[in-house]
């Protein structure tokens, strides 16, 4: 091991903050993960529609009262709302009794970067529903809950960010784009500290039924809790969900000088496309390969340094199996343990990127990896070393965790547990 990191700043990772269908709070979630049982349940809107997918993931008994007044909440579509949280509960992890710009960072070198899919689709769709006979009726504030940069705008202000707060779209692997870019800039010294992470709620009729229209999702509306089955040779599909995580991102110097806890680094980062279709992986896991072996390379490290696998692992055949692939031709026939947790909390688009390093990040740093939901009959065409039945104990030790998304974006990360 040589890593981490190519050079430069060191980025370390000193709050996270979640709000998914495994939990509220990161204890909730490992938890639940630990647990394996998927988390999906009946939606009453989707039935009312008579949709073929009467199911999702939603994120269970969220309060909105610690985090906004009515008022504000009026003003805030379900995925700001759902990002504003998560964001504020990181920051609150990182900077128990006083924000960062308290603690001395400069305003202008706080970031925010945020990831998102859908974006404000689902208000679009509520907003024509309602109004689309007395259009003069429309809300005031209807553009700033529809905007796909509504989400980062809000956690700016929130913190008094003057840096940059971008939003990035690069569909189920925005929010793995937006931390690997906000490291960059932590790296090449334009930020000291970034807030980012993905957030998603796609949970609409429009947006359901059009996925359903394409084939991705399960129709196992019968036992949706058994739906999401990632690289089992029983799945149907994929199990649309909402959710939001955030990772404080922080000059490693700089968390080490005011005494932060720092769970650990973000050392490597790879991001390729796979130019071949518009929804389908590049065959045999092409981009996905070329994106691991740039994620290992950035973080100075070899294959055999990576003690466990998050995959992307979506639960539809052509994407597991190109993970599969990619993962072989990159780690050889016998790969590292690999974990999928969308097994338990289905598929939450922007949001599965940033959620997923924060859990593979606190399973690497406790030697704890969690066991794939629903994994009970592996497909003979994707040879990789899946964790089933019970939490595998391994060496503490870093962590890649795989995003692809629509359009053939690639997104690896590389994590590394600080000790």
């Amino acid at each position: 091991m040589t890593g981490p990191g190519t050079g430069g700043r060191r980025v370390a990772i000193t709050g996270l903050g979640v709000k998914s269908p495994a939990g509220l709070t990161l204890t909730e979630t490992m938890a639940a993960l630990h647990e394996a049982v998927g988390r999906a349940g009946p939606v009453p809107a989707l039935a009312d529609e008579a949709l073929p997918v009467r199911f999702a993931g939603t994120v269970p008994q969220f309060d909105p009262a610690p985090y906004f007044t009515v008022r504000e909440g009026r003003q805030l579509d379900r995925t700001a709302q759902l990002a504003l949280a998560a964001a504020m509960d990181a920051v609150a992890d990182s900077f128990p009794e006083a924000g960062p710009l308290e603690h001395g960072v400069g305003a202008d070198r706080v970031g925010v970067a945020v990831g998102t899919g859908v974006g404000g689709a689902a208000s679009i769709e509520s907003g024509v529903r309602e109004f689309t006979d007395r259009p003069g009726s429309l809300p005031a504030f209807t553009v700033p809950r529809i905007m796909a940069n509504s989400p980062a705008g809000r956690v700016a202000i929130r913190l008094g960010a003057h840096g940059p707060a971008l939003t990035y779209s690069t569909a189920c692997a925005s929010g793995a784009t937006a931390i690997g870019e906000a490291a960059r800039k932590i790296q090449y010294g334009e930020l000291d500290l970034a807030v980012a992470g993905g957030v998603d709620a796609p949970i609409s009729p429009m947006i359901v039924a059009a996925f359903a229209r394409m084939g991705a999702l399960s129709c196992r509306n019968d036992s949706p809790q058994e739906a999401s089955r990632p690289f089992d040779s029983e799945r149907d599909g994929f199990v649309m969900s909402e959710g939001a995580a955030f990772l404080i991102l922080e000059r490693l110097d700089l968390a080490l000088a005011r005494g932060a806890r720092i769970y650990g680094e973000l050392a490597g980062y790879g991001s390729t496309s796979d130019a071949h279709h518009i929804v389908i992986p590049q065959p045999g896991g092409e981009g996905a390969a070329r994106c691991i072996r740039a994620a290992l390379a950035d973080a100075r490290l070899s294959p055999g340094d990576i003690g466990h696998v998050n995959a992307h692992g979506t639960s539809t055949v052509r994407n597991d199996r190109a993970e599969a692939e990619a993962l072989r031709t990159c780690f050889g026939p016998d790969t590292p343990p690999v974990t999928a947790p969308k097994g338990v909390v289905g598929h939450m688009v922007g949001a599965a990127g940033a959620f997923e390093a924060a859990v593979a990040l606190v399973s690497a740093r406790e030697g704890r990896v969690p066991p794939v939901a629903n994994f009970v009959k592996p497909d003979l065409d994707e040879q990789v070393n899946v964790v089933a039945g019970e939490p595998l104990h391994i060496a503490t030790a870093p962590v890649l965790s795989n995003s692809f998304g629509f359009g053939g974006h690639n997104v690896s990360l590389v994590l590394v547990p600080y000790t």
